[in-house]
């Protein structure tokens, strides 16, 4: 059973950082793609980064040049570093994570919640 837990999430000026966790726990492959989404209100849920084996990084455009993903594989721990804030930024964010064991499996996290505001 694996189990994803975001955090790091809150309330931030324009401009400023925010360094989003997600703790996966249970049956954890190195193979495998981990990402983050994010759903604003209103808005259909949408790509923010994938990070495929641990090291190919793809970023949605809205975040290419200020997201960094990254994973901490001792702990299995998937970070978002998110750098100069917009407005539009401000959405839920929730990991996923997919895995090929003996099928594919595809697991969610329930998010977390980013506000950047003046």
């Amino acid at each position: 059973q694996v189990q994803l837990v975001e955090s790091g999430g809150g309330l931030v000026q324009p401009g400023g950082s925010l360094r989003l966790s997600c703790a996966a726990t249970g049956t954890i492959l190195r193979v495998n793609i981990m990402g983050w989404y994010r759903q604003a209100p209103d808005k259909q849920r949408e790509l923010a980064a994938t990070l495929t084996i641990g090291r190919f990084t793809n970023y949605a455009s809205p975040g290419k040049g200020r997201f960094t993903i990254s994973r901490d594989n001792a702990d299995n721990t998937l970070y978002l570093q998110m750098n100069s804030l917009k407005h539009e930024d401000t959405a839920d964010y929730c990991c996923r994570l997919v895995q090929y064991m003996n099928k594919r499996s595809e697991d969610w996290g329930q998010g977390t919640q980013v506000t950047v505001c003046s």
